[in-house]
């Protein structure tokens, strides 16, 4: 199926077409639409070191996550293996992003996918049959791009919800920083308290430069000092190690590992895990039982995916005034083609990170942003230790500031329509309380529709506003459909 391009332009990049374009600009400025955009090289070299610092976590919660867990034959993954695919997995598919996408999404293994392969997946089947299983979702999400079929469910989403979905990612990205942080965590009489150890106070040093370097970030900010979040982290980071060094801080004490440097900076990549890929082999769980996991990872993919790309390109300035973002089928394809590189590395599915706002809030708005994220990945898989140097305390503060930030949207909703206020505010409210994006979505979605059918306003719902609802109401209907047709 061929389709015509129709993509939307920004107003910078209308006003850089022609003869009006700058005279004497680079190659660089003129491949990634940099003076179009109202960006710089400083800028987008600011904003790629920024998102990765705020990523770089991933190298070490991801082995983490896969390596706990034993395949249906007892069989685990090598943890410098698992370091090793997932910084490959984010260094390939992020410099795709900046290079094919040329936007600001830098990729990384998808710790909602890592979550599903543990708990659902390789308790049935084996570790490589685990990761044809991204390969599969990942080609799936490609077709549905390759059709246009993922393009046109993102621009049939109502503004008022593409807004609310913006909202809900600033509170979930804020969330989920605060609770890296240990500033926020379970509760014993309630779901979350203060702090993270039940006793409803803030314990340990490393919160204590997460509020430092939180505090530092909106100062400048407010100052209107260029680079805040990169100044805050950097500073955060140096006060980190120095306390570490000069207060005996231990592994304990950072509840994980430390910002010190031990032994030496550089070590060799461990490729074990690259090209182990089955597929077949699943008689033992079923073909109903590998449709439904398939299904599941598409849906976290697709959603997760079009929440966070619609979410950052807003915070960009990169969508027009329907929400629509110049480059979006290119970003989309390549978010798919996250899933089957992902798997071909052995790191898990690959997805766009919502932390790359953190690198849009220091001004990042091409591609380029992403080549330097990603380069900084590929670097990784020489200079893995150096990454333990940025704490992911002091990395959180980042996410609760760029929260801050994706809320300013909400002036542009009419808060006196329930009709609209109602998806809205579900949307807002379930992404960090469920801790789910998707789930966020489809409730805005469902909500949405509901509101219109009952108001008689049929024909403003549109065709996929009904197949968008009618896949969420399968999405929390997952559980007692499977106990319905016995899947495992």
């Amino acid at each position: 199926m061929t389709q015509q391009s129709t993509e939307p332009r920004t107003t910078a990049e209308d006003a850089g077409d022609g003869s009006r374009q700058p005279a004497g600009r680079s190659w660089l400025d003129r491949y990634f639409h940099i003076s179009d955009r109202g960006s710089t090289l400083a800028r987008e070299t600011r904003g790629g070191i920024t998102t990765f610092m705020a990523m770089c976590y991933i190298l070490l919660l991801n082995p983490v996550i896969l390596g706990s867990v034993q395949d249906v034959q007892k069989h685990g993954l090598d943890h410098s293996a698992l370091v090793t695919a997932t910084a490959l997995g984010a260094a390939v598919c992020t410099l795709l992003m900046g290079f094919i996408g040329k936007v600001p999404l830098a990729l990384a293994a998808g710790l909602n996918v890592s979550a599903a392969l543990t708990t659902q997946v390789v308790p049935h089947m084996t570790w490589p049959q685990a990761m044809g299983m991204c390969v599969m979702y990942g080609v799936v999400i490609c077709l549905l791009v390759v059709t246009g079929l993922r393009e046109m469910v993102m621009n049939a989403i109502p503004l008022a919800l593409k807004h609310a979905i913006t909202m809900g990612i600033g509170m979930f990205v804020a969330l989920l920083g605060l609770v890296k942080a240990g500033f926020v965590g379970k509760g014993a009489g309630g779901p979350v308290t203060l702090g993270s150890d039940l006793s409803g106070h803030l314990v340990g040093w490393p919160v204590l430069f997460f509020c430092i370097t939180l505090l530092l970030i909106f100062m400048l900010q407010a100052r209107k000092v260029p680079g805040a979040i990169l100044i805050g982290i950097v500073v955060g980071s140096a006060l980190a190690i120095g306390a570490t060094k000069l207060g005996g801080l231990t592994a304990k004490d950072w509840g994980g590992t430390p910002p010190t440097l031990d032994g030496n900076a550089v070590s060799m990549p461990d490729f074990g895990l690259f090209g182990h890929v089955e597929f077949g082999g699943w008689g033992s769980i079923g073909a109903l039982s590998v449709t439904m996991i398939v299904f599941t990872l598409v849906l976290a993919g697709f959603f997760d995916a079009m929440a966070t790309i619609i979410g950052v390109g807003t915070e960009a300035k990169l969508a027009d005034d329907k929400g629509r973002m110049p480059g979006l089928s290119k970003a989309l394809f390549v978010d798919g083609a996250g899933g089957a590189i992902g798997g071909l590395t052995g790191g898990s599915g690959q997805t766009v990170f919502i932390e790359s706002a953190s690198g849009v809030g220091e001004g990042a708005r091409t591609g380029l942003s992403s080549v330097i994220t990603g380069l900084l990945f590929a670097a990784c898989l020489f200079f893995t230790p150096v990454t333990q140097l940025v704490p992911a305390q002091v990395a959180a503060a980042a996410l609760v500031v760029i929260g801050s930030m994706m809320m300013s949207v909400a002036g542009h909703v009419d808060w006196s329509d329930r009709a609209t206020s109602i998806p809205v505010f579900l949307t807002v409210a379930l992404m960090p309380f469920t801790y789910q994006i998707t789930t966020g979505v489809g409730a805005g979605v469902i909500a949405y529709t509901a509101i219109k059918a009952a108001q008689g306003k049929w024909r403003e719902i549109g065709a996929f506003m009904w197949v968008l609802t009618g896949i969420f109401l399968v999405y929390f209907s997952l559980h007692p459909i499977e106990q319905w047709l016995g899947v495992k």
